[in-house]
């Protein structure tokens, strides 16, 4: 495994980032400790979670399996740098359902959100505390005020962002700097080859503040995972968001494009897809999903997968970028 510091800071983590959104949905706690255990073996220590991932009358169950792998030693807690998130609506069902105050970014959300995510982790700390999603009914000196809090009581050491504006990259961070906070240290934002939007000003914002870019969904729901081929060989019909997209003409047209450009270099779309945000500036490490070994097997190839000049600019030919602004809007 190859390893990287998280933008400014002096954490050094892996260039993939262990996700855990089907831990509990789609695979079973079984299962999913085994795939924490074989990520570890491999040397990833990022694990990402967030406390909303088990979803509906399930939501929170990602990170008691997390917990219960904690809980089993061995050093797992202390070999992994622990991420998880604070934003959706975690009140129970019933009456209590619509009662206020149980999500989103306020000072009483956040203080209530990490204790229960801390119990369900079966940990004392989270290593990176992550905004899902800008609140924008609540100022940021409201969020960095409950965060000091949190940070001086041992409960987490940085914070992160999933989802952030460039904009608002920048005004957490020129906040935190007025105060002499540390301020945002990572990004989780939608990036990949189909999906570059991110380039024209989020990522922008997130190296001249130096945070960590994290990119999510780096298959595009899957998009990118060599779909068409698999459809023709009959392994597994396209789902989701892949078959929706593969519905519009130009779309499926253009992922014949980058299957057809793999396979001539014989090389497998996932993994060029994964190896190739590793290549972006800015970007610390995707986050992977697998839901087995084979796809857990797969990403760890991608990281020592290295593109040729030829690939690389085949892959902007097909998936080209907007550019950065301002010159993506204008001149």
């Amino acid at each position: 495994m190859k390893y990287t510091q998280l933008g400014r800071t002096g954490l050094k983590v892996s260039r993939l980032v262990l996700g855990t959104m089907n831990f509990g949905p789609q695979t079973d706690e079984a299962d999913s400790h085994a795939i924490m255990d074989a990520a570890q073996a491999s040397g990833i220590n990022y694990f990402d979670t967030a406390n909303v991932y088990g979803w509906g009358e399930n939501k929170g169950r990602t990170e008691e399996i997390i917990g219960t792998w904690f809980a089993k030693g061995g050093e797992r807690r202390d070999k992994t740098v622990l991420a998880t998130k604070v934003f959706g609506n975690m009140a129970g069902s019933g009456t209590n359902a619509s009662w206020p105050n149980h999500d989103r970014l306020s000072a009483v959300n956040i203080r209530r959100a990490v204790d229960a995510s801390l119990k369900r982790l079966q940990t004392d700390y989270i290593d990176i505390y992550q905004f899902h999603h800008v609140d924008r009914r609540t100022p940021f000196e409201e969020i960095w005020q409950a965060i000091d809090v949190l940070i001086q009581q041992g409960k987490i050491l940085y914070a992160g962002s999933s989802n952030f504006a460039g904009y608002k990259i920048a005004q957490a961070n020129e906040l935190a700097a007025r105060h002499g906070r540390v301020g945002l240290v990572s990004e989780q934002c939608l990036y990949n080859l189909a999906e570059r939007r991110a380039e024209m000003e989020v990522i922008p914002a997130a190296q001249d503040y130096g945070l960590g870019v994290i990119p999510w969904s780096p298959l595009h729901g899957g998009l990118l995972g060599g779909v068409l081929k698999k459809e023709s060989e009959g392994k597994r019909r396209s789902q989701g968001r892949s078959a929706s997209a593969l519905e519009n003409t130009k779309v499926r047209e253009q992922v014949q494009r980058y299957e057809d450009l793999l396979d001539k270099h014989g090389i497998e779309p996932g993994e060029a897809a994964l190896a190739w945000l590793l290549t972006r500036p800015g970007v610390t490490g995707p986050i992977v999903g697998p839901r087995t070994q084979e796809q857990l097997d797969s990403a760890l190839r991608a990281v020592d997968l290295e593109l040729s000049e030829e690939v690389l600019a085949g892959l902007d030919e097909i998936f080209p970028g907007p550019g950065p602004s301002p010159e993506a809007f204008a001149w």
